[in-house]
């Protein structure tokens, strides 16, 4: 990164910070730039404490961690369940962020748990399964078993894929003949990844694909995204477009707002392609303008009536941590600032006592997230999910500056 976009990031986080003091955790004073940051050494202080709470918590649980509320302990789910794959990959950013050994140990562990999802073909989100623990393994310590594991669960997903759709098929259910989820997004780096690291190249050419297509059908003229498409299989036709877990057919589910900022973003990277990038901006510049004043938005954007109005903070650290990777790309220097300050400006949110509380009430990293509001399941909750895009953002804004920053 050249000398003046560093500079200019410097001057935007002094900016920022300037402007959010307020209840927000930060150091007490300057460093040699005369900046003011988050304070990262009591951020990684209470990470330690929660996250090693969890870990007495869960014990040698064969579950993963998925949900919890303040004051209780985490409710689990086996590993085939798509939420799985996150607390490994929190254990590894933990390791990467505070170089203490005894979380890699436990990254180790819990990744190895998940170890035959390589075998399983029954879930589009292997790729979240494998990629936040396996992948993040594998990039931090090369273990070439890792590697196989990544490469043997890519072959097994791009079996969903359909040639006449051009999609990897979501769920199997009767209530759609073939769906395609916005989330599935996130999925595709598995594939794109693999692609480049000794997998067959035609993985590349299905992520292509599934990419292409999403871009097409699950985008509305303002940039809000529909959260399932539903395609006939015989000829690829949309069938309809609609909502899951959001407020209505025709609204904007906000975390899978996100998901469309990071999955294209992430698409951009590995392939990049135009397309992807604008698509991805389009996605954040909705996202941003539809943010209330904490930058923490609603479950979703067109929800209405007091008792819907509920905030996702899991949204918000997707797209935290979505945004700081999007500032890096594109010509555009007044775009990528605004999606530094937001990215910025979230985290800063979320680190505040409102959303971050103190390991004694809350072992979750962030509160105040939705699961399922349709369903009334997990409103309210911590998310590991949302914990860990949420520590994800951290490592990023951690490393933003510096010349080995790199995904």
């Amino acid at each position: 990164m050249s000398s003046n976009r560093i500079r200019t990031r410097l001057h935007l986080k002094s900016v920022l910070v300037i402007s959010l003091l307020s209840g927000f955790l930060f150091c007490g004073g300057r460093n040699d730039e005369g900046i003011e940051k988050l304070n990262i050494s009591l951020i990684k202080k209470n990470l330690t404490e929660k996250i090693n709470h969890s870990l007495n918590d869960l014990g040698e649980s064969s579950f993963y961690p998925r949900s919890v509320s303040e004051g209780e302990k985490w409710k689990t789910a086996p590993i085939k369940n798509w939420t799985s794959g996150f607390f490994p990959g929190i254990l590894w950013y933990m390791n990467e962020l505070t170089n203490n050994d005894t979380f890699k140990t436990q990254a180790q562990k819990w990744t190895n748990g998940l170890s035959p999802i390589r075998d399983y073909t029954g879930s589009h989100d292997v790729g979240f399964i494998v990629f936040c623990s396996f992948g993040n393994g594998f990039r931090l310590t090369h273990r070439p078993e890792y590697k196989n594991i990544l490469l043997q669960t890519a072959n097994n997903l791009s079996k969903r894929y359909s040639s006449k759709v051009g999609c990897i098929k979501s769920w199997d259910n009767s209530k759609w003949g073939f769906p395609v989820i916005i989330d599935n997004m996130m999925n595709l780096e598995l594939l794109f990844w693999a692609s480049k690291n000794g997998g067959d190249e035609n993985l590349y050419n299905i992520a292509f694909s599934h990419a292409v297509k999403t871009m097409e059908n699950h985008f509305r003229p303002d940039g809000s995204t529909y959260h399932v498409v539903n395609y006939d299989s015989s000829n690829g036709n949309v069938l309809s477009r609609g909502t899951h877990q959001g407020f209505s057919d025709s609204s904007c589910w906000s975390r899978g707002q996100a998901w469309a900022i990071y999955g294209f973003t992430m698409a951009y990277r590995y392939s990049k392609d135009p397309k992807f990038l604008k698509t991805a901006q389009k996605a954040a510049d909705y996202f941003i303008s539809h943010l209330p004043k904490d930058k923490i938005p609603f479950w979703d954007f067109n929800a209405t009536g007091d008792s819907n109005m509920i905030y996702d903070a899991s949204a918000a650290a997707v797209a935290s941590s979505a945004l700081f990777e999007l500032s890096l790309y594109g010509n555009n220097e007044n775009l990528k600032n605004k999606y530094y300050e937001n990215g910025l400006a979230i985290l800063e949110s979320l680190t505040s006592d409102k959303y971050f509380s103190d390991p004694s009430k809350s072992i979750g990293l962030i509160n105040h997230a939705v699961g399922n509001k349709p369903a009334n399941d997990e409103i309210d909750v911590s998310l590991i999910y949302g914990d860990y895009y949420f520590i994800e953002a951290l490592v990023r804004y951690t490393k933003y500056d510096k010349s080995d920053f790199k995904f």
